[in-house]
């Protein structure tokens, strides 16, 4: 028989493993991803790197309903292990339905999206339909491995997301260096982590007690609010370059995409935290977790932007080069903005981990300020400043509120 301080020492070996799987293929995905980032901003250039910037940025925030589905599914399964395979049952078809409805309701908006941003090509935004549906599914099937804590496939899944788009993207645009180019690299490669994501959950589960509350309607219903709550987050984190697209100059708007490829690697970087991180907040630990999850990636951040700021020529051969280097004082500014928005998500993480949202109506007002407050930018230096300062101001608002969470009674 196995001994209490045994099977301890094996669940501690397990959940390093875990981490350290994770880590290193969020690592991977991120090092692929702005490798793609920085290979199409020394190819395209400024005026044409601001277009493809501005239609990823939109993709992102379009992609909240899959991030919606993972969250949900992540901590329906965490928090409840008696019906796990009901869940994913019903978390994949229910993918598949809201990828199909999300794509084609992109493809009648289709015209909208390619005015707004301005792209003179409808193609373009045929394939940002195409992505939406199956960044949808892969959103589901990560969810059901984050909550069952299967990190050896999710690891796999997420090394899928960005190794594909590296080497795809490095072929297309090689060969034809345009914003349809690269818009395309991204869209063919979406499919390869569902792939993955059907490879691992293919087996037949053994189908075990339902119950109503994890019915087909009730998770659509939960994923909607979780939704709300992370499209405020990836609102605030991405629209700020659509802002610079409408109120600077074409030069301008490249050299403030640029500086984001900075801000998005910050952001990026910790993002093994929140994932290993978010089925014990779920499980009702929030508190430690949240404590040690922010120490986690504030370390990481201030490392980040301190390199930026002693080594601002470095850090500019990571965002395009000699060509963006009216940028470089900024650079710093740019990997703050980052930090800040990394513990953000953490804390917004936290919000539906605990299937609360009474916080989100604080992204929501902090979005709408940075629009504002955005708008009378001149400068790609004047407009990271503002945005960074309202970040900022949401961020202590967001602490405070979680401050106070933790200090409450258990059952209050």
């Amino acid at each position: 028989m196995t001994s209490a301080s045994e099977q301890s020492a094996s669940g501690s070996g397990t959940a390093l493993r875990g981490g350290a799987q994770i880590a290193v293929a969020v690592g991977v995905m991120n090092v692929a991803t702005y490798g793609f980032t920085m290979l199409a901003a020394r190819l395209l250039g400024p005026g044409a790197y601001g277009g493809f910037a501005a239609v990823m940025n939109v993709l992102i925030v379009i992609s909240v309903a899959a991030l919606a589905l993972q969250a949900t599914a992540a901590r329906r399964i965490a928090s409840d292990h008696h019906h796990v395979a009901q869940i994913e049952r019903t978390v994949l078809r229910t993918s598949w339905t809201a990828g199909l409805a999300i794509g084609a309701a992109l493809v009648i908006l289709s015209p909208v999206l390619d005015r707004l941003l301005r792209l003179d090509d409808l193609r373009i935004a045929w394939l940002v339909a195409f992505s939406a549906v199956f960044l949808t599914v892969m959103g589901g099937q990560a969810g059901v491995l984050q909550g069952e804590r299967r990190w050896a496939p999710l690891a796999v899944l997420y090394v899928a997301t960005g190794v594909p788009r590296l080497v795809v993207g490095t072929a297309l645009l090689a060969w034809r260096p345009s914003e349809a180019a690269a818009v395309a690299a991204v869209a063919l490669t979406t499919v390869a982590p569902v792939v993955v994501g059907w490879w691992a959950l293919r087996g037949d589960r053994a189908p075990g007690p339902e119950a109503t509350r994890h019915a087909g309607r009730s998770v659509l219903r939960e994923s909607a609010l979780n939704s709300q709550a992370l499209l405020a987050f990836f609102a605030l984190s991405n629209l700020d370059v659509v802002v610079a697209r409408n109120v600077l100059d074409d030069h301008a708007s490249g050299l403030y995409a640029a500086g984001l490829i900075l801000t998005k690697a910050l952001l990026f970087l910790p993002q093994f935290v929140v994932v290993l991180l978010f089925p014990d907040m779920a499980a009702q630990r929030r508190g430690r977790p949240l404590v040690a999850g922010t120490v986690v990636i504030s370390a990481l951040g201030a490392a980040g932007v301190l390199a930026c700021w002693l080594l601002p020529e470095l850090a500019l051969v990571f965002v395009g080069g000699d060509a963006f280097a009216e940028v470089g004082d900024q650079l710093w500014s740019f990997a703050l903005l980052g930090t800040v928005l990394a513990v953000l998500q953490l804390l917004v993480y936290s919000v539906l981990a605990s299937d609360g949202r009474a916080s989100s109506a604080w992204v929501w007002l902090a979005l709408l300020v940075m629009l504002a407050v955005g708008s009378t930018a001149e400068t790609a230096a004047g407009l990271v400043t503002r945005v960074v300062a309202v970040d900022t101001a949401l961020l202590l608002v967001l602490l405070g509120a979680a401050s106070r969470r933790r200090s409450e009674p258990a059952g209050s």
